[in-house]
């Protein structure tokens, strides 16, 4: 069955980040309140404008916390989780409850101190007893998320001849964008040397092949285009959306160099009645450089297998072909726990051209691919001006 487009009538109107890093010294609570009120003056709304309230940050009953917090009643709330793709998600439930009149004005949140607690899911180590699934796995030794990630880029290494050279451009790529973002953990230049010469923690990644950890927080506002079109800031329209699950247990993906952003890719880009050579821009959720080599091909930007060298020549840079986390990214912008909803923030702030020295020239269609888990969840937004 069919579904149909969103035709313009949902639009992200507000966009804003907490204070981000290390050693920021600011609550959980705390960094969504910030990052909140920033999004709201960004819109030019009031939590009182508020009616909808949607937030992730894996523990508790968020959204009535964060909204008891800024003192909004919601009439409509959401707390699905899905990992690091939740708030693509969520930005698609707020265009579904917004389109059938079940709010207006809805807010979306997160916020961790991931740095500052320095945690690990059950003090002192052993099986989180939320994921029974994982007790088949632990005891092989493997370092959660890192072993996972390294175990589907070893298979693409195997199957389709991809080097760490080809990794490493990702991350090279990514920290020339961080270079140009004065809000980025790290801004210094690296090469692809640099990368390979960084510890080894699961070959074949190595330290700046994988996301940095930080504090920090992020807030979306959706709205119906209606409203967008009065407020402060021009609206962004959610074109196309879709999920796609496979499987959450690493050891349960049936093939670990095909993910689930083949599906939501095609369905989001078939919704917005777009295809990859008319995406101006693009925001991957580079937990990993093989999070990014693996969903460009799924994607349809370059055929599978061919991720390696499509990336190459800093092709995702600046000045390159197709500009690809153009904040900086996981890898050396910002990486508080789950980065699904910073990709939202720089892919609307991109199609305002508000990006400064970082702006994609030209950039009048967004895609934005989150990933959740252990490459399980994907989801995929096309945003247009």
């Amino acid at each position: 069955m069919g579904r149909k487009p969103f035709n313009r009538e949902i639009a992200i109107a507000g966009v804003a980040e907490s204070d981000l890093g290390h050693g920021v010294s600011l609550s959980i609570l705390q960094h969504q309140a910030l990052a909140a009120k920033r999004a709201l003056e960004d819109a030019g709304l009031r939590h009182t404008d508020v009616d909808a309230v949607m937030a992730v940050d894996f523990l508790g009953l968020p959204s009535l916390q964060i909204a008891e917090y800024l003192g909004i009643k919601p009439r409509f709330t959401d707390t699905t989780v899905t990992g690091g793709s939740a708030f693509e998600n969520l930005v698609e439930h707020a265009a579904l409850g917004i389109a059938a009149g079940l709010c207006e004005v809805v807010l979306i949140t997160y916020g961790s101190t991931l740095w500052s607690d320095r945690r690990r899911v059950v003090e002192g180590g052993g099986v989180d007893p939320r994921m029974p699934a994982a007790q088949f796995e632990t005891p092989y030794g493997d370092l959660s998320p890192i072993g996972a990630y390294a175990l589907a880029a070893a298979r693409h290494c195997y199957e389709f001849g991809t080097t760490p050279e080809q990794l490493a451009e990702v991350a090279v790529s990514t920290r020339n964008w961080a270079a140009l973002n004065p809000r980025a953990l790290h801004r210094d230049p690296i090469t692809v040397e640099d990368v390979l010469q960084s510890p080894l923690i699961a070959s074949p990644l190595h330290r700046l092949d994988c996301c940095v950890v930080t504090d920090g927080g992020g807030a979306v506002v959706v709205t119906s285009a209606e409203r967008a079109r009065d407020l402060r800031k021009p609206p962004v329209y959610v074109l196309g959306s879709a999920f796609s699950s496979t499987h959450l247990s690493i050891s349960q993906m049936e093939n670990l160099t095909q993910t689930g952003a083949f599906e939501s890719g095609k369905s989001a880009m078939s919704m917005a009645g777009v295809k990859p050579s008319d995406i101006d821009v693009v925001e991957i959720y580079d937990s990993f450089t093989i999070s990014v080599v693996c969903a460009l091909e799924d994607l349809g930007f370059c055929p599978k297998g061919e991720g390696g060298r499509f990336v190459e020549g800093g092709r995702l840079g600046p000045g390159g072909e197709l500009p690809t986390n153009t904040s900086g990214g996981g890898l050396s912008y910002n990486h508080p726990g789950a980065f699904g909803i910073f990709l939202i923030i720089e892919a609307v702030r991109q199609l305002r051209g508000e990006c400064a020295a970082r702006q994609a020239p030209g950039a009048e269609l967004a895609l934005v691919h989150g990933i959740g888990g252990w490459l399980s969840s994907h989801a995929t937004l096309i945003l247009g001006k």
